[in-house]
């Protein structure tokens, strides 16, 4: 019986006993300045206790990295996504660079897949709107710890030393909210997505900080959360919203896609859009234009964003001394239609 191989120690090994961060081990075994010199004799000393080895081939594949940008997002259908995508695709090109694009169906499991195949593609940069289900992101660690740059865009992770491209969703929500306010109405409810994603949390505390702001009770009854978000939960909750005794007068999603089928729903029992319910929804998608009454919303820079993300990646692909993250936040507006429009100016 041939005795058991011992297992090669890595970077993961040391950063775990040294309780510090995977990319804090490499840049410690590369001198880099970034690094204190205590730290850096700290890691060298226990790396050589412990028999680690680099992986020069691995190294040296990492090295040959293609003029290929990797795109995480979570649904390519969405309007949103798909203009945020045709900003990336703009900017990489003119970069002389090409975008593979992968969609993580907003699952987390299908995120880890997917962030292995880009890794495995070598890409030379990675642009990333999480997916709803996400909530740890050891995934990204691979391309950190091999200077490959990651630039989060709308859904970013708070944990992560990245860049990241945002807006200011707590403004937007307080915006939305208090727009539906001065239309006199008096029970606004909320449709927000998964609270762990920092958009729809900002959104929501927008939209409570609006309501205390004007002394009117907060209703818990009146904020619901949905996984997705898509057309089928935002029929379901607007729904149980106006089956109940007292129903609201407003609804604010925290999407279009919900905030449309709150109107569908609403004038399928026969409620007036907006005398009786007003409706409120966020990012501007082509159907807000369609629905009859077509629907008051928040612009969302999608195009923009995907421009600046690009530029961002590109230049920490270009610059590798760079070792700040920025955060880069867009403003936003109201676009103010039929379904909320109660006082005629």
């Amino acid at each position: 019986m041939k005795p058991k191989q011992k297992r090669e120690i890595t970077i993961y090994d040391i950063a775990s006993e040294l309780n510090v961060s995977p990319s804090t081990v490499s840049r410690a075994l590369k001198d880099h300045y970034s690094i204190g010199k205590e730290m850096i004799e700290t890691v060298k000393r226990l790396a050589r206790e412990r028999g680690y080895r680099p992986n020069h081939i691995a190294a040296s594949l990492r090295k040959n990295k293609t003029n290929t940008i990797g795109v995480m997002i979570s649904w390519i259908n969405r309007p949103f996504i798909s203009s945020l995508i045709s900003g990336i695709e703009e900017e990489v090109s003119n970069a002389g660079c090409n975008v593979i694009i992968s969609q993580s169906h907003d699952s987390y499991d299908h995120e880890i897949a997917n962030a292995k195949a880009l890794y495995n593609s070598r890409i030379g940069g990675l642009i990333v709107s999480l997916a709803m289900e996400t909530k740890k992101y050891n995934h990204f660690s691979t391309f950190v710890d091999n200077d490959i740059p990651v630039v989060f865009v709308d859904r970013v992770s708070e944990e992560l030393n990245c860049d990241k491209v945002v807006i200011d969703n707590y403004a937007a929500g307080f915006m939305a909210t208090s727009h539906l306010i001065e239309q006199g109405c008096k029970r606004i409810a909320h449709f927000g997505g998964a609270q762990h994603r920092s958009i729809y949390k900002q959104r929501r505390d927008g939209y409570l900080a609006a309501l205390n702001q004007n002394n009117m009770e907060v209703d818990e009854s009146l904020i619901l959360h949905g996984d997705v978000l898509n057309s089928e939960e935002g029929y379901r909750l607007a729904e149980h919203l106006l089956s109940l005794p007292n129903p609201p007068d407003a609804i604010f999603s925290a999407n279009d896609t919900a905030a449309v089928s709150a109107i569908q729903c609403a004038k399928n029992k026969g409620i007036r859009i907006p005398q009786k319910l007003a409706v409120m929804g966020f990012n501007n998608d082509p159907v807000s234009l369609i629905i009859d009454p077509t629907l008051s919303t928040v612009s969302h820079p999608a195009v923009d964003m995907g421009k600046i993300a690009a530029r961002q990646v590109l230049k920490h692909r270009e610059h590798k001394d760079i070792i700040t993250s920025e955060t880069i936040t867009l403003k936003t507006n109201l676009i103010i239609r039929e379904s909320s429009l109660r006082k005629k100016k």
